[in-house]
C-alpha cells in the first residue's frame, strides 16, 4: 500500500479524505476523491484529451451491505477475466475480501441466499457482497464477461463454498 501511494503521489495525485459520495443507487456513502496535487482537478487533468468516468463509487457492497474494514496486513490484488456461458447458474459462494466487477458483455443477475437480487447490463460496475452466499446467472444471450478486481490480505482465498 505504502508503494501504490507513493508511485501516486510521484504522479502528483494525493488520496484526500473521505468525502460524500452517492453511488449509483443514489444511496449516500463515504468515499475516497482522487485529486492532483498541483491543480485540484480530478483525473483528466493527467493529459490531453484523458477523460475519466467513476462506474461505481461506495463503502457499501450492491445489497446496502457497510463493506469490512481494511486491515493493516500487506494486501494482494487479483485481477480476473470470467466468462459465464449463458444458461449458466454459479454455484452458491462467498467471497471473503472486498471486489468490484464491471459487466462488458452479455446480462447476468447477482442473487444473494436470501433472495436479494441485482441485474447488470454491459458496461455496469457492480461493488460485490462480502461474506454473504451468493449466486450469478448468466442471462444470455451471449456469454457474461466480467473484469473482477479483488482486494484483501495477501495469500487469503478469495473465493469460498456458501457452506464454509
Amino acid at each position: 500500500m505504502a508503494k501504490s501511494v507513493g508511485v501516486l503521489l510521484s504522479l502528483g495525485i494525493a488520496l484526500f479524505p473521505p468525502v460524500l459520495a452517492h453511488d449509483s443507487h443514489d444511496r449516500s456513502a463515504q468515499g475516497v476523491m482522487l485529486q492532483t496535487l498541483a491543480s485540484g482537478n480530478q483525473l483528466e487533468s493527467l493529459g490531453p484529451g484523458v477523460t475519466v468516468q467513476t462506474l461505481t463509487r461506495s463503502d457499501r457492497s450492491w445489497n446496502g451491505a457497510l463493506l469490512p474494514p481494511l486491515s493493516a496486513t500487506q494486501p494482494e490484488v487479483h485481477v480476473l477475466r470470467m466468462t459465464i456461458p449463458p444458461g449458466v447458474t454459479l454455484k452458491l459462494h462467498k467471497h471473503p475480501v472486498i471486489h468490484a466487477g464491471v459487466l462488458l458483455q452479455g446480462r447476468l443477475r447477482l442473487e444473494t441466499k436470501d433472495g436479494a437480487t441485482q441485474l447488470l447490463e454491459p458496461g455496469e460496475a457492480v461493488i460485490e457482497v462480502v461474506n454473504n452466499a451468493h449466486r450469478s446467472v448468466s442471462l444470455g444471450p451471449d456469454p457474461a464477461v466480467l473484469i473482477i478486481v479483488f482486494v484483501g490480505p495477501l495469500g487469503q482465498a478469495i473465493t469460498l463454498p456458501a457452506s464454509h
